[in-house]
């Protein structure tokens, strides 16, 4: 039996909630797993892969992606005077914003255990954003644009990275964001396009610890795999994830 072809009870993805952190250290974590995947591929002696996804809160900051040379210092200095962190990344996409409010799932994920293909990926991704809107009643859907919509209004955003099938950075979904922070940029380079939040289109507060279940719930079901949660202290597992 191939790895892509494996049960899902073999095909098990660890879930780790960093809370609230800042951007750079939750960088460290992403590279720490996806480093571990590689080595394993690698043959190095120890190395232990282990598919996970990263949970996180960030404080304000906006990132780019590869395509940077269309923001000058000049322009980073400006959204840095708002409060907000501002760095330059390897994931795809143009600039975001990632804050209070949003929850940020990285999966660091080796694709050649699920499907090995970045477009397949991608789709699941914005899948899982769907799904977790689909709880709410909302009727969201993607576009020829990047990321996932309500109507005209983005609601989640999506930016990747894959090295030899491991997967780094991942998405965001606003939850009960503030979203004047997005009227400093064009999101992900989109001119005329309004952003809104769960909370924005239900009109209540909805947190991200609300959407954390439905989130995952509908991520196991895109990528046919069981969950477990790793405690964030002591970094071991507490309980597979009853969902």
């Amino acid at each position: 039996m191939t790895k892509a072809m494996m049960s899902p009870y073999n095909r098990i993805v660890s879930v780790l909630n960093l809370g609230r952190m800042g951007f750079l250290d939750a960088y460290k974590v992403q590279n720490k797993f996806a480093r571990q995947h590689l080595d394993s591929m690698a043959g190095v002696h120890g190395a232990k892969e282990e598919n996970v996804v990263l949970l996180v809160e960030h404080n304000p900051v906006y990132t780019i992606g590869i395509r940077s040379k269309d923001y000058s210092e000049e322009y980073e200095q400006k959204l840095k005077e708002l409060g907000a962190e501002f760095h330059r990344t390897d994931r795809g996409g143009l600039i975001t914003f990632h804050g209070p409010g949003q929850l940020v799932a990285y999966p660091i994920l080796n694709l050649k255990y699920f499907t090995p293909n970045m477009k397949w990926y991608i789709c699941s991704m914005e899948k899982a954003m769907i799904g977790t809107c689909k709880y709410y009643g909302l009727n969201a859907h993607t576009t020829e644009d990047t990321g996932v919509w309500i109507g005209d209004r983005k609601i989640g955003a999506i930016g990747v990275h894959g090295r030899r099938y491991v997967t780094t950075h991942g998405v965001s979904l606003n939850c009960n964001t503030d979203l004047n922070w997005f009227k400093h940029i064009v999101p992900c380079g989109l001119e005329g396009k309004d952003v809104t939040s769960l909370s924005k289109e239900k009109d209540c507060d909805i947190n991200i610890n609300d959407a954390v279940k439905p989130f995952l719930e509908t991520f196991q079901r895109q990528f046919d795999c069981q969950l477990k949660y790793i405690d964030k202290e002591t970094k071991e597992y507490k309980h597979k994830i009853s969902i």
